[in-house]
């Protein structure tokens, strides 16, 4: 249901009823198989994506070996952003990782809103701070801490869903870690 998002907007960025009438007709909705590929690496990210429920992964391709950068569920934003942004083709891919139903909000819809609506700047400059952030959160990380410290931020900083339900697969590789290092992390942590 597209109340989370309109609540969400509300919260964010203090959009009113008639905004919110104005802004939902401008949204597509899609459903995604499991494991159904999103945004192709080469093809340039058309759409932001809205997650109503599911459970989404960006990724790309090193030598063959998936490398996980991003996951989303219920009630956030995902897509690949830098291809997003620069409307170039994209390294990453967007999957979904379960059946996944989201609401697609196009680049030239987005930036229309932008120059008729400072709420909608707003929106874009949140965003984008929320994504600067992670990127500089998981590159220190990545650079500074040890498996277990790498794991028990990405429980702390992520959904209870996405710590449940992805992969321990894919989050070793996010999480730049062997998968055996990642099992043996889990048993500690469970044992302590």
């Amino acid at each position: 249901m597209m109340k989370n998002l309109q609540v969400l907007l509300t919260n964010l960025i203090g959009l009113s009823e008639i905004e919110w009438n104005a802004f939902q007709q401008q949204l597509v909705r899609k459903e995604y198989k499991s494991k159904e590929i999103v945004i192709e690496s080469g093809k340039t990210a058309q759409n932001i994506y809205f997650i109503e429920y599911g459970l989404m992964r960006t990724y790309h391709l090193e030598d063959g070996k998936e490398i996980n950068t991003y996951f989303a569920c219920d009630d956030q934003f995902i897509s690949t952003y830098s291809s997003f942004i620069s409307q170039t083709p994209s390294f990453e891919i967007l999957e979904a990782i379960e059946e996944s139903i989201v609401y697609a909000l196009s680049f030239e819809t987005l930036n229309t809103l932008y120059e008729t609506s400072s709420k909608f700047e707003k929106l874009g400059r949140i965003l984008a701070e929320k994504n600067y952030l992670c990127v500089l959160d998981r590159t220190y990380a990545m650079q500074t801490k040890s498996a277990k410290e790498k794991y028990l931020a990405f429980i702390k900083t992520n959904d209870k869903k996405i710590v449940q339900r992805i992969p321990q697969l894919h989050i070793a590789s996010f999480l730049g870690i062997a998968p055996e290092s990642l099992s043996r992390v889990r048993k500690e942590i469970s044992i302590s």
